[in-house]
């Protein structure tokens, strides 16, 4: 099974991914970057419809798609499907995000397949659920966003509802996939059968709502927008120092005392109007006012030494440029470079987990679409004739 090194962590699975745009490929990289052999399986190319993430030799596409391999088989023809399931037959787990019904209408649904594969470990991503009142509406990360609540708390206060930088219901949904994934095989171990799993973009934008839904089931509270301001810890949120913005986190009693003295008020410690929680609540905005007039007189590194010298967490508000100039991320290792065959040396984003003897890799670049289906099915007993014959009659 010729992929990633055999020292990986996950190289003796094989995961069929079936899955487009963000989310299931998400679940599936995750898998790949610990040496998973994972397959994607995509429509041939005459009948590929539109791209997604920018086109195949998009930034967005390498970055999601490293670490596959790429066949392409005709589902829409029984020697397609066939084929599918002869591959899927001798695989440890399938990813799908179809719509709850074509599943069952193709026979690649958990039980029909489960029949051939009693071990088979099969992760269904879908919008909203696999059944149920929205169960067939089409999922998107922003439609999650609104719904989860994300996008009632985001955004400063009497602007309206704003959506996050990042496709957040998407990315979580297919980490809490794989996730799943990694409990079914563990599990599997122990009673040698694999099972369903599936999870949905509501349920992940929920599930990250956190510290809010905890607020509303347990206190009654119903979380709004804070903008830049955490809606609890005050002060916590984005000041302005001379020449620029940062954020500051005061959390607890001590940290107060310590982030009041920095700033040369320690009046504040015993002031009525700030000395608890409750107050500050109250004051909030008379408090970050007096903070903002004290940060103005230094430039922002000096106040960044300052308080994590004092124990009071600080830091820049960076874009991207600064984000990648930023000695400690070297120091972490998280770029990673990879060499395309046509696209030449890239640097994308690691995983953010580090593991002692086992950490993930980069060792493949996206493969373009098909690239590997003859490679595959070889791996699967087919001949050369049957190759061609294949090809010829539309199968991939």
């Amino acid at each position: 099974m010729p992929h990633l090194p055999a020292s990986a962590a996950l190289s003796r699975f094989r995961v069929i991914d079936l899955t487009q745009v963000r989310a299931g490929p998400t679940a599936c990289r995750q898998l790949a970057d610990w040496g998973a052999d994972v397959v994607q399986v995509q429509m041939p190319e005459h009948m590929r419809g539109d791209d997604t993430l920018g086109g195949q030799d998009g930034s967005d596409y390498q970055y999601t798609h490293r670490n596959k391999r790429s066949i392409t088989l005709n589902l829409k023809q029984d020697e397609g499907i066939a084929t599918l399931r002869r591959l899927i037959a001798g695989a440890d787990v399938v990813v799908e995000n179809f719509r709850p019904d074509v599943k069952y209408r193709l026979g690649i649904d958990y039980e029909s397949l489960s029949a051939d594969n009693p071990g088979l470990v099969y992760a269904s991503i879908s919008g909203f659920g696999q059944t149920g009142p929205l169960a067939s509406r089409p999922g998107f990360d922003q439609i999650a966003q609104g719904m989860g609540g994300l996008m009632s708390v985001t955004g400063l206060p009497g602007d309206g509802p704003v959506r996050v930088g990042i496709p957040i219901a998407d990315l979580c949904a297919g980490i809490f996939a794989a996730q799943g994934i990694l409990v079914a095989l563990l599990e599997r171990e122990a009673s040698g059968r694999g099972q369903w799993l599936h999870t949905s973009l509501l349920e992940a934008m929920v599930s990250m709502m956190d510290f809010q839904t905890s607020r509303f089931l347990i206190d009654g509270e119903v979380g709004t927008q804070a903008g830049n301001f955490h809606p609890t810890s005050i002060p916590t949120g984005v000041y302005k120092a001379r020449d620029g913005y940062l954020n500051i986190a005061v959390f607890g009693s001590k940290i107060w005392e310590r982030f009041c003295n920095i700033l040369g008020a320690p009046e504040w410690i015993d002031d009525p109007r700030y000395h608890d929680k409750p107050s500050r609540s109250v004051n909030r905005d008379a408090l970050n006012a007096e903070i903002d007039a004290r940060l103005a007189a230094h430039d922002r590194s000096h106040w960044i030494r300052q308080f994590n010298e004092g124990g009071v967490a600080c830091g820049l508000i960076s874009d991207m440029r600064e984000v990648f100039e930023e000695p400690q991320l070297a120091h972490l290792g998280m770029v990673k470079r990879v060499v395309s065959a046509r696209l030449g040396e890239q640097r994308l984003v690691g995983q953010p987990v580090q593991l002692e003897r086992t950490p993930s890799t980069i060792a493949r670049a996206a493969p373009r679409r098909g690239e590997h289906t003859e490679e595959v099915l070889r791996e699967l007993g087919l001949g050369a004739d049957e190759l061609d014959r294949m090809k010829s009659n539309g199968v991939f």
